[in-house]
C-alpha cells in the first residue's frame, strides 16, 4: 500500500473533554516520526500542561494573549482588544504555513474563536483551503460553523456524559489545564 502524501483537516468537537487532549496527542505522534508541528492555541489565558513539553519536544507553539476573563464577561474594549490578539496569533500560524516547511499544524480551540467572534468564519476557511497540499491541520471546540464542517475530513465529537466539574469540582492542573 502507498503511503498517503495528501494533508487532512481533523475537526475535535463537542462539548466534552478531550478535545486538546487528542490533539496534544496527534502533535506528540507527529514530533515522534519526526515531523515539524505548530501548535497553537487560542481562548487559553493561562499556560497550560502540554505547551512546555511540546516545545521541550521541538513544536513550535504560538498562543494568543488572552485575560483570564470569558469573553461574555470582557467589556467592549477588552473584546476588541482580544480579538486583535486572536487576528494577530492567526495571522503568525498563516505565516508560517505559507513559508512551508511544517508538517501538523494544530489550531487549539479555534472553533470558539470563531463562535466569540474573535476570528471570522471566512479567515480560517480561508486558511485551511490554502494550505499546502501535503499540511495536516486540526480544529477544536465547539459548534462549529457549518463552512468548517464542510471542510474537514475527520470529524470526531467529544460528547460529556459525565464531569466532576457538573458536582462543583473545579478545573484540576495536569487534567483540565
Amino acid at each position: 500500500m502507498q503511503q498517503e502524501t495528501k494533508g487532512y483537516v481533523h475537526l475535535y468537537v463537542g462539548d466534552g473533554k478531550g478535545k486538546t487532549t487528542a490533539a496534544v496527542g496527534l502533535a506528540v505522534r507527529a514530533l515522534g516520526q519526526g515531523k515539524r508541528v505548530l501548535f497553537c492555541q487560542f481562548l487559553k489565558g493561562r499556560e497550560t500542561g502540554e505547551v512546555g513539553p511540546l516545545r521541550q519536544l521541538g513544536a513550535q507553539v504560538l498562543r494568543a494573549k488572552h485575560g483570564a476573563k470569558f469573553t461574555f464577561q470582557m467589556s467592549p474594549q477588552e473584546l476588541e482588544e482580544a480579538r486583535a490578539q486572536h487576528r494577530l496569533c492567526l495571522s503568525e500560524a498563516a505565516g508560517l504555513i505559507r513559508a512551508g516547511g511544517l508538517d501538523l499544524v494544530v489550531l487549539d480551540e479555534i472553533v470558539d474563536a470563531v463562535n466569540a467572534r474573535l476570528i471570522a468564519p471566512e479567515e480560517l476557511s480561508s486558511l485551511i483551503q490554502s494550505r499546502p497540499p501535503h499540511l495536516e491541520i486540526v480544529l477544536s471546540g465547539r459548534n462549529p460553523h457549518p463552512d468548517i464542517v464542510a471542510l474537514s475530513d475527520y470529524h470526531t465529537e467529544f460528547v460529556c456524559r459525565a464531569h466532576p466539574y457538573q458536582k462543583g469540582v473545579a478545573a484540576r492542573e495536569g487534567v483540565e489545564f
